[in-house]
């Protein structure tokens, strides 16, 4: 033998030997069975939360297909009113025709919940509204109340489909700013 190094087989007091088998599977069966259970259930939990994300954004998804054909309608729809009104009088088939039509709309916004959002003689309501124009207030016309629709504006059950432009009456005079201190001067 060779002075610091060795020759030959490692003698047995030297080697490290493992566990029998049946001393390792013992503490770590334990282990790997609590840990696969714990992860089934984390899984099991996060593909709840997709499941209910995915439905959560379908829903949405169609919400919004809804409010956008919605409000393609609209245009049609004021444009059928147009025409409706311009009807000359003694044509009462043609207008008979137009109500037949009105009717059918009124109960696909009805069927929709569509609804105006704008009422004359109601209080201005900002998240509803743009004021596009004010008057003054006077008899029959409180401040801060909707004197005329410009354009109507629509709300659904999805949320405003388009806002109102009304005209809103507010006070005649502007209210008076305060004086400014006066500046005194020493003789």
């Amino acid at each position: 033998m060779e002075e610091g190094g060795t020759s030959g087989p490692v003698p047995p007091a030297d080697r490290t030997e493992s566990p029998p088998p049946e001393a390792r599977a013992r503490p770590t069966e334990a282990r790997p069975e609590e840990d696969w259970a714990i992860r089934y259930r984390y899984l099991l939990a996060d593909f709840d939360n997709f499941r209910k994300r995915s439905e959560r954004e379908k829903e949405l998804g169609a919400r919004r297909a809804q409010a956008e054909l919605l409000r393609e309608l609209i245009p049609l729809y004021e444009a059928f009113g147009h025409a409706r009104r311009s009807i000359p009088e003694g044509a009462a088939e043609l207008a008979r025709g137009f109500d037949l039509l009105e009717a059918e709309w009124q109960k696909f916004f009805q069927r929709e919940s569509v609804r105006p959002v704008a009422t004359v003689g109601a209080p201005f309501a900002p998240e509803d509204e743009e004021a596009v124009a004010e008057t003054a207030a006077g008899e029959g016309r409180p401040e801060g109340t909707v004197v005329e629709v410009v354009q109507q504006g629509y709300r659904c059950s999805g949320g405003l489909l388009r806002p109102a432009k009304v005209v809103v009456a507010r006070r005649s005079e502007p209210p008076a700013l305060p004086a400014p201190p006066s500046e005194q001067t020493d003789p």
